[in-house]
């Protein structure tokens, strides 16, 4: 499973899968950045990625095609990340694949993510007249912070640009659409909003932003930006609880929606405007 990136299937020509191949999912060893991070031995945080799917279909077993909108959930205590393309290949190769029932699907896609990952996936699949808390869109919970009048010229990622307000402890949700970083093997952007909610001591919204401005043109997977923002916050901070997450534009049909949190609370699947 540690296999390089360079054998990865994202941004290499590919022709679409005619029948059901797990062997297309890629694993992505989550411990190499982390170990960039500091991170080693038991996770500083919990957390989750909720991939959305929008793009699946089979058949069923008289040959007539079904179609679905897929939510995937895989722990972030998990071994690996699933490559994104990867991951849209596999999905693609159910198109003419026979199931008997939507059960039979989410079964096997089960098995085989959770194979991939390291880590127990959790499927879900609806129909699209029944995907009303997929397709409903919510307005980001909080204070934007985009409007601040800064002036700034970091687009690579510098954890010294966050700094304190005072040591106050603030109960505060902030929350950025400038979020911007880059696929590490295509160079293709990926775009997103981020979400910090935390009790600590206030954090300069100012410097906050340019941190997050700061991502522009830095590479590295949705999971792991997330969790480079989770770590450098939390080192600034004394903090009584912290949460970030973002929500990504779909790309490919899937939109992935990476938190990293100390404490337990559920993470709700609700759509952003851009996604």
């Amino acid at each position: 499973m540690n296999q390089s990136l360079d054998h990865a299937p994202l941004g290499k020509s590919s022709e679409y899968p005619d029948h059901f191949d797990a062997s297309l999912l890629f694993p992505v060893p989550r411990q190499a950045k982390r170990d960039e991070l500091g991170i080693t031995g038991v996770l500083p945080f919990k957390g989750i990625d909720i991939w959305n799917a929008w793009e699946v279909s089979w058949l069923n077993t008289r040959g007539k095609p079904i179609v679905a909108i897929g939510e995937f959930r895989i722990p972030a205590d998990s071994t690996n990340i699933i490559e994104s393309k990867s991951f849209k290949l596999y999905l693609n190769s159910l198109n003419q694949a026979r199931f008997d029932s939507f059960e039979s699907v989410s079964s096997r896609l089960v098995e085989d993510l959770s194979l991939c990952a390291g880590g127990r996936v959790d499927v879900r699949l609806v129909s699209v007249d029944e995907s009303a808390d997929f397709t409903q869109v919510v307005a980001a919970q909080g204070q934007c912070i985009d409007d601040l009048d800064i002036e700034t010229d970091c687009y690579q990622t510098n954890p010294d640009l966050l700094a304190k307000a005072s040591d106050e402890v603030v109960e505060e949700q902030l929350f950025s659409h400038l979020l911007k970083s880059n696929c590490p093997v295509t160079g293709q952007p990926d775009w997103g909003t981020v979400l910090i909610h935390y009790k600590g001591n206030k954090l300069d919204h100012e410097a906050l932003l340019k941190y997050i401005i700061s991502f522009r043109q830095h590479t590295e997977f949705h999971e792991q930006c997330v969790e480079r923002i989770y770590t450098d916050i939390s080192q600034l901070i004394d903090f009584e609880f912290l949460r970030v997450s973002a929500r990504y534009v779909r790309r490919g049909g899937l939109d992935i929606n990476p938190l990293r949190t100390s404490d337990d609370q559920n993470y709700q699947n609700t759509r952003l405007s851009r996604q």
